[in-house]
């Protein structure tokens, strides 16, 4: 069974941006540095990513795998979920929840449960999600805060 982990960063920009960010598939390889490849397999009618194949390498753990995605009608919420079992993932979900602030700013909350299909003790587990999650969120803050303002 998949334990959940949930983190928070706040971004400033606002939510469209950062949402914007989240959803270009094609562009995470020049800033996620584990994520080494990504396709972007079938779209909804309004061009929103529905599947996405991605090729990681993050050291500790290389592998391939396919989301399926679902918006939320204002992109506060972006969530997924593992299509099939993959070489080191039996399942994983996720979601971004977006909030956009009175200064402008954007609270995004990462949440994610991952049932490995690797042994891992439960304290090296914790300690690889952690990492996992703030590297996300500190790359996809830094990201967003670089692009120019629209």
């Amino acid at each position: 069974m998949a334990d959940t982990s949930t983190q928070s960063i706040q971004v400033h920009a606002p939510l469209a941006r950062v949402a914007a960010v989240i959803c270009d598939f094609a562009h995470y390889p020049e800033w996620a540095e584990s994520i080494k490849k990504v396709q972007v397999l079938e779209e909804y009618e309004d061009g929103y990513a529905a599947q996405v194949r991605f090729q990681i390498d993050a050291t500790v753990l290389v592998d391939e795998y396919t989301l399926e995605y679902a918006y939320a009608d204002d992109l506060s919420r972006i969530e997924w979920h593992l299509v099939e079992p993959s070489k080191t993932q039996r399942s994983q979900e996720g979601s971004y929840d977006l909030v956009e602030n009175a200064d402008g700013s954007t609270s995004v909350t990462y949440t994610l449960a991952v049932d490995l299909a690797i042994g891992m003790l439960g304290m090296f587990r914790r300690k690889a999600e952690k990492m996992i999650m703030d590297t996300a969120l500190k790359e996809l803050k830094r990201r967003v805060e670089s692009l120019p303002a629209a």
